[in-house]
């Protein structure tokens, strides 16, 4: 695959026309687009690695679905994280993905590139947080359940299993995440987290960079 950017960004805007045509199917699209998108990203990484310096480690999440990069474009705008370890530096790239217009990881879709060295690494902090939205929702439908019970003799039952499977998936499945703890973090700012902590690269990760912080 080819590693320039340029190159890459004109490859990716190939495969909207392509889809548009029928050469191409929704799912060969998202899979190319999810492919080359990535290898956008490293080869922006790559670019501003020192000589010597390797990627040990990648991973890859979209806020706030936490979905893999084959279907981001699936949803409204979202902001796609990609975070690469090499032996000297973690970076963080964020880019905004849009659904109708290709990836250029550059000003146009807002991408930002965070860089902080191996030895400005304190310690990796769990976090979690309760899904508040996937309650209200649930209430909401049990409410609504229980309300008209009397006019949905079908959905009704439905609507109510339904909410309290949603609480019930909200509180006991909370957000998890690990939020990266610098020397110099400023509070309030925002701070390199990994969402998607279950996906095996993730779980890579974190461990490639707790060996890190063991031996320093």
């Amino acid at each position: 695959m080819k590693t320039d950017p340029a190159d890459l960004r004109r490859e990716i805007a190939q495969l909207y026309p392509k889809r548009d045509r029928g050469d191409l199917t929704e799912r060969v699209f998202q899979a190319k687009l999810a492919e080359r998108t990535v290898a956008l990203y490293r080869a922006l990484i790559t670019g501003r690695m020192a000589e010597g310096e390797s990627i040990e480690c990648e991973h890859h999440f979209v806020w706030t679905h936490f979905r893999l990069m084959q279907s981001i474009l699936r949803e409204p705008a979202q902001q796609a994280t990609s975070l690469f370890l090499t032996n000297r530096r973690l970076f963080r790239l964020r880019s905004t993905i849009m659904p109708t217009q290709p990836p250029t990881a550059d000003t146009r879709d807002e991408t930002s590139i965070d860089v902080v060295p191996l030895d400005r690494i304190l310690a990796l902090k769990k976090r979690f947080q309760v899904r508040s939205g996937e309650i209200i929702l649930g209430v909401m439908f049990c409410g609504i359940a229980l309300a008209f019970h009397s006019w949905l003799s079908i959905t009704g039952p439905f609507l109510l299993g339904l909410g309290a499977l949603g609480v019930l998936h909200a509180l006991l499945l909370p957000t998890r995440w690990i939020e990266v703890k610098t020397v110099d973090a400023v509070p309030d700012t925002d701070p390199i987290v990994i969402y998607g902590i279950r996906k095996k690269d993730a779980k890579n990760l974190v461990r490639c960079l707790r060996e890190k912080l063991s031996r320093s």
